[in-house]
C-alpha cells in the first residue's frame, strides 16, 4: 500500500490529561490536566481512565469553542478488552462512533483514519481519542500492581493519560499531510516484558516504506518520533537502520524517553501505552510546530498486538506501526 497524501486535513483543538507519575515528568507543565492520584478522583482504575479521556475531550473542545454536537464522528481506542474505556465514555455523547484497536499505535492509527474521513468528504470535523492507565494495563497484560511482581529492566512503564485531537478541514497552524499504514510483522519475540524489541522491526518497516513511497529520508524531517520503543527498542531500531546503511543523524527519538525522566523516575526502560505517543505528540511536538521551532515531524506510533491468552500458549507477539506526518503552517 502506498503512502496517503492529504491537502486539507488540519489539527484543531487538542488536549491531554495525565496521572501522578507523568506529573513528575519533564512534560508536566505542558499537560492540560494533571491528577496527583492514580484513581483520578474516581472509585476504580477503569473509571479513572475514563475520567482522563473525558478531561482530554473537554479541554480539546473548549480550546476551540466547540460542543460535542459540532462533531461529525468520534474515533476512539484504548487497551482494555472490548475498548472498554472508549465505549463507556462515548455512550453518553450521542455522536457516531468508531472504535479502533492498534494497541499502542492507536494515536497514529486514529489520526490516519480521521484524515481519510475528512479527505473523502464524508466528514468536516472528527474527534480522535485514546488513553491508557498503568494499573488497568498491568492487570490485563502482566500482573496487577498489588502483586508486587519483580520486573526486569526491559519492561516499559504504561503511561496513565489520555489525548484528544480534533481533525478538521479549516486551516490551523498544524496540517496532517501524509500517512503510511503499517503491516503486521512478527520477528518471533515472545517476552511480554520486552515490548520495545518486539515492536522495533515494525517501526523500521513502516519508516522505510514511507521513505521509499515518498522519495524522502531522514534529512527531509526535523524529527522522526516513535511511539513507545523506549530505551531497548530505540537502540534496536537505530541498529537496524545502520545495518541498512542509513544514519538517523540524531533525528530519531522516542516518546517513551520524552515523557519520563529515567534518571529520577522508576520507569525501567521508559514509557509505553496508547497515551505515551498521544500525550507527547499533543503536549510537546505540536508546540514545536506552532512556535515554528520545527516544521515537519513524522510520528510513528508502535503497537504490540499480543493476546494474553495466545501468548500463554507460547506464540510470539505480532506488532505494527503507523506513521503520520505533521507540518507547521505558520507563515504560509
Amino acid at each position: 500500500m502506498k503512502t496517503l497524501h492529504f491537502q486539507s486535513v488540519f489539527v484543531g483543538g487538542c488536549a491531554t490529561a495525565a496521572g501522578p507519575m507523568e506529573a513528575q515528568g519533564p512534560l508536566k507543565d505542558k499537560i492540560d490536566k494533571l491528577f496527583d492520584d492514580i484513581y483520578c478522583e474516581e472509585k476504580t482504575y477503569e473509571q479513572a481512565e475514563r475520567r482522563l479521556m473525558s478531561e482530554a475531550c473537554d479541554h480539546a473542545l473548549r480550546a476551540q469553542g466547540l460542543k460535542t454536537s459540532d462533531l461529525d464522528l468520534i474515533l476512539g481506542g484504548d487497551l482494555l478488552n472490548q475498548l472498554g474505556t472508549s465505549h463507556y465514555f462515548a455512550r453518553d455523547l450521542d455522536i457516531p462512533f468508531i472504535g479502533l484497536y492498534g494497541a499502542c499505535s492507536n494515536s497514529t492509527l486514529i489520526a490516519a483514519n480521521a484524515a481519510m474521513w475528512l479527505d473523502s468528504g464524508h466528514a468536516e470535523r472528527v474527534l480522535g481519542l485514546t488513553s491508557s492507565h498503568n494499573a488497568t494495563a498491568e492487570r490485563q497484560f502482566r500482573y496487577p500492581n498489588e502483586y508486587g511482581v519483580q520486573k526486569p529492566e526491559t519492561t516499559t512503564y504504561t503511561v496513565t493519560g489520555a489525548g484528544a485531537m480534533i481533525f478538521q478541514k479549516e486551516k490551523t497552524p498544524i496540517r496532517l499531510t501524509q500517512a503510511t499504514l503499517g503491516r503486521i510483522l512478527d520477528w518471533q519475540f515472545t517476552n511480554p516484558n520486552d515490548m520495545g524489541s518486539a515492536m522495533a522491526p515494525a517501526a523500521f518497516d513502516t519508516i522505510c516504506r514511507h521513505f521509499e513511497n515518498t522519495g524522502t529520508g531522514f534529512d527531509d524531517y526535523d524529527l522522526i518520533v516513535t511511539g513507545d520503543l523506549s530505551k531497548i527498542g530505540r537502540s534496536m531500531l537505530i541498529d537496524l537502520f545502520k545495518q541498512k546503511g542509513m544514519d538517523p543523524h540524531g533525528k530519531l527519538i522516542d516518546c517513551g524517553l520524552l515523557i519520563y525522566d529515567r534518571e529520577h523516575q522508576e520507569v525501567f526502560a521508559g514509557g509505553s501505552g496508547c497515551a505515551c505517543s498521544a500525550v507527547v505528540t499533543i503536549a510537546y511536538l505540536f508546540d514545536l510546530l506552532r512556535t515554528k521551532a520545527l516544521h515537519k515531524i513524522m510520528v510513528v506510533a508502535t503497537g504490540a498486538l499480543l493476546s494474553t491468552v495466545i501468548v500463554q500458549q507460547k506464540e510470539s507477539i505480532p506488532c505494527i506501526a503507523h506513521a503520520v506526518v505533521y507540518e507547521g503552517t505558520v507563515g504560509e
